[in-house]
């Protein structure tokens, strides 16, 4: 049996009983006839293994970023799936393109940042999303799939819904302005930053350098730290249920949302005063109430019981259910 402790960012210790690292299409398919059942896994980041698997676990490793020039200052820049995607922002800085600076540090592999539409202070990876190749598992062929196919949404995706467990992806393309007209400084803390000093222009590195140093300052590092981020998504409420807390609660968070409004998560577990609260290894970090951390003995069921009891009391104090981002096993 292997220990998948190393294999994700919760630093939860279950055991598989083979694990296998592919990175060519060649060796997927071999990997897949021999085990049609594999559990397939990226960096790790953004799921909570709560017992031993019984099924094999293939990760996908592939690397390799290559760019082709476009019309109109773009250019679209392809990466393997395997590769991090801090590291695929960190390539396109280095080539002066914008959009995807205030995607920078999120622990994610570039394979798996479709599947969960990640995104931060204000954009979302969809946003340059050209197209993905994928890998059908049920009859081992390759798909190509548009920005429409995918059907991005709110930390959504068709591969999350119909295309579940079916689908690997292999690589993904965006594209990308090399000039910086869409740059986003939308969220709070950066547009205050840039009214704080017009002295200073934003540019896609400078936006990098602020995110990487928000993110810092607010959320744990994996690799000391056991967590996957955020671990529930922002809830979208109804407009009435949002006029009757604001009545209760005037420092209520919301933003506006194409079916509703958007409600800080993040606020709602604070104040349901879950912030810093730890039983034994299992608890909810000190900075920021929206990540679950493993201070490094908890079991991923510890974890989980805890996001269950933050769902209750904050669905009873706040008539709101809040929907786990992490994927729990």
């Amino acid at each position: 049996m292997i220990d998948l402790k190393p294999y994700n960012t919760f630093g939860v210790s279950v055991k598989t009983p083979h694990l296998i690292t592919v990175e060519s299409k060649k060796a997927l398919i071999e990997a897949l006839r021999l085990h049609p059942n594999a559990l397939i896994l990226g960096k790790g980041s953004n799921i909570l293994f709560t017992k031993d698997l019984q099924q094999p676990v293939i990760v996908i490793a592939n690397q390799g970023i290559t760019t082709e020039n476009w019309e109109n200052n773009l250019v679209k820049v392809t990466a393997a799936a395997g590769e991090s995607w801090d590291d695929l922002v960190q390539y396109a800085l280095s080539l002066d393109l914008c959009g995807l600076e205030n995607l920078s540090l999120i622990p994610s592999s570039v394979g798996a940042a479709p599947i969960q539409n990640i995104g931060a202070y204000g954009v979302e990876q969809n946003q340059f999303f050209e197209s993905c190749l994928a890998l059908d598992c049920s009859n081992l062929t390759w798909v190509q799939f548009s920005k429409e196919e995918c059907q991005f949404g709110y930390r959504n995706s068709f591969f999350k819904n119909e295309g579940k467990g079916r689908f690997i992806i292999w690589e993904v393309s965006y594209v990308l302005p090399s000039k910086a007209a869409e740059l986003n400084i939308t969220y709070a803390p950066l547009k205050n930053y840039f009214e704080e000093h017009p002295e200073i222009q934003p540019t896609p590195k400078k936006i990098a350098e602020l995110v990487i140093a928000i993110r810092k300052s607010k959320l744990p590092d994996p690799s000391k730290l056991g967590n996957a981020g955020s671990f529930f998504k922002n809830p979208v409420i109804e407009e009435e249920l949002a006029l009757q807390l604001r009545r209760e609660f005037s420092d209520l968070p919301t933003y506006p949302a194409s079916d509703g409004v958007k409600v800080a998560a993040g606020w709602l577990i604070e104040k349901a005063g879950f912030k810093g609260y730890f039983n034994g290894d299992a608890g909810v970090h000190e900075k920021q109430a929206l990540v679950l951390v493993n201070k490094g003995g908890a079991s991923g069921k510890e974890i989980a019981n805890l996001s269950v009891q933050i769902q209750k009391k904050v669905f009873d104090q706040f008539r709101i259910r809040l929907e786990p981002e992490v994927t729990i096993l």
